[in-house]
């Protein structure tokens, strides 16, 4: 019989969201040998991402939006008269509300870095592989600290392609912090190991942030009936990894702020330190 799509290849099942560690043990503990770090430390230290470049690849940002403010930036991948896709200055803001949403989350965390939109994403969630390929490289080209991406593709005609660039994001000092699907399905660039990869959980709290002891999502935070920043100025409530995980690219705005120059695989290490399940081994 072939192992569903879900299971490791020993047959482990693997995690999208916190619901579904019902029975898995959620407290660890740490071997880390450095000092005893408290649980959320860095994510309620007094940061608040001044001097972090953070950049929304999603449908696009609502301009001068009340919970969000003014933009640094707000960009478009389109396609050329040569037929490639580029990257351009955008007018139109968000298509759908939901990269509005993103950002807004990012800004409530992170309320002094500087934020930038790119759209890559059309009305009804729609988009390309190629637009997402081109936004990625641009937003890397551009060595952004935290990358937030709400979103995903299935696609494995472009997996080789997006490996490469999160990894080159990695290796230049760019964060990408990727959202999970919500259904059980393979989808990138979430499942690789050089992004920090979201799941959410139910909790209220927006600082609660909990690793998973169960790949391959890493990380869960808050993603159920979150309130957001919509179309128009408006605002309302909204459930999926998709908001939880701005609320980590927040947390990493804030870890940077406080401690500028730490490289992706050191800011993935203090978030799993400092997340409120993992304790110091005795």
């Amino acid at each position: 019989m072939t192992t569903p799509h879900w299971k490791s290849p020993g047959g482990e099942p693997l995690t999208w969201r916190l619901t579904d560690l019902a029975d898995v043990p959620l407290t660890l503990d740490s071997r880390w040998p450095g000092p005893e770090l408290p649980a959320g430390a860095l994510a309620t230290a007094t940061g608040t991402g001044a001097g972090v470049r953070v950049c929304v690849l999603d449908s696009g940002v609502v301009p001068d939006h009340p919970q969000i403010g003014r933009l640094d930036g707000s960009f478009a991948v389109r396609t050329g008269a040569d037929g490639r896709q580029v990257v351009e200055p955008d007018e139109i803001g968000d298509t759908c509300g939901h990269g509005t949403a993103c950002a807004g989350i990012i800004r409530s965390l992170a309320p002094d870095c500087e934020l930038v939109s790119l759209r890559v994403l059309g009305s009804g969630l729609s988009g390309t592989g190629e637009a997402l390929l081109a936004g990625l490289r641009w937003a890397v080209e551009q060595r952004f600290d935290v990358i937030n991406m709400s979103l995903s593709t299935t696609k494995r005609d472009f997996v080789l392609r997006l490996h490469q660039l999160a990894d080159s994001a990695y290796f230049a000092g760019s964060l990408l912090v990727a959202s999970a699907h919500n259904l059980r399905v393979e989808s990138f660039p979430w499942r690789f190991s050089s992004v920090v990869s979201v799941g959410s959980h139910d909790l209220p709290d927006p600082l609660h942030l909990l690793y998973n002891p169960v790949p391959p999502v890493e990380f869960f935070a808050r993603g159920v009936e979150v309130p957001v920043a919509w179309l128009e100025g408006g605002s309302r409530r909204c459930t999926g990894n998709s908001f939880a995980t701005p609320h980590v690219a927040g947390l990493c705005a804030r870890i940077l702020g406080n401690h500028p120059g730490l490289t992706p695989f050191q800011v993935k290490s203090l978030l799993h330190l400092t997340s409120a399940n993992v304790r110091r081994a005795p």
